[in-house]
């Protein structure tokens, strides 16, 4: 039997390793949560990836298990990314119960809400990445967020009391 060749992940070619640059697609770069990860993102001269884990996740077993995780999956789908993009996958809490197939579910969800997975994208319109309408939050984590609706007031007709009488026939 023929296997498929294996696919190779270089960390010092293709690792982002400085404080600085995590801090500036934090701030600058494009954002998109899907479940078990969080996929920062910007645009570069060639594909890059840095891994996130902070101590919320658990203990420094289940943490390197997490970075593990991620970095397998990126190994496994580099191939999709459509254009030369620096990425930062932070590990969310939920990531310590998932397993692979979770993780590279979410990672998946997270490329293609980010218009960067080849197979969600027209070949004939071969645009910059990024969504057009935006479904990805901007950096700053407040800027671009929507406003959470307030409740309506006790009373109303959308939030009647539950000491208000019916008056309905």
């Amino acid at each position: 039997m023929n296997q498929p060749p294996r696919l190779r992940f270089s960390r010092r070619r293709l690792s982002i390793a400085r404080s600085s640059e995590f801090a500036r697609l934090k701030e600058e770069g494009r954002r998109e949560i899907s479940g078990t990860l969080i996929l920062n993102w910007l645009p570069a001269e060639r594909l890059r990836l840095g891994v996130v884990t902070g101590r919320k996740i658990g203990s420094a077993v289940i943490r390197s298990r997490a970075r593990r995780l991620l970095r397998e999956v990126f190994r496994q789908h580099q191939h999709e990314v459509i254009a030369p993009v620096s990425m930062v996958l932070v590990a969310r809490q939920s990531i310590a119960s998932g397993g692979l197939e979770a993780v590279r579910k979410d990672y998946l969800r997270a490329l293609s809400r980010a218009r960067l997975r080849a197979s969600d994208r027209n070949p004939d319109r071969m645009a910059t990445p990024g969504p057009p309408g935006g479904s990805t939050v901007p950096g700053p984590r407040s800027a671009g967020m929507p406003a959470a609706a307030a409740p309506a007031p006790t009373g109303s007709p959308a939030n009647p009391s539950p000491r208000t009488p019916s008056t309905a026939p």
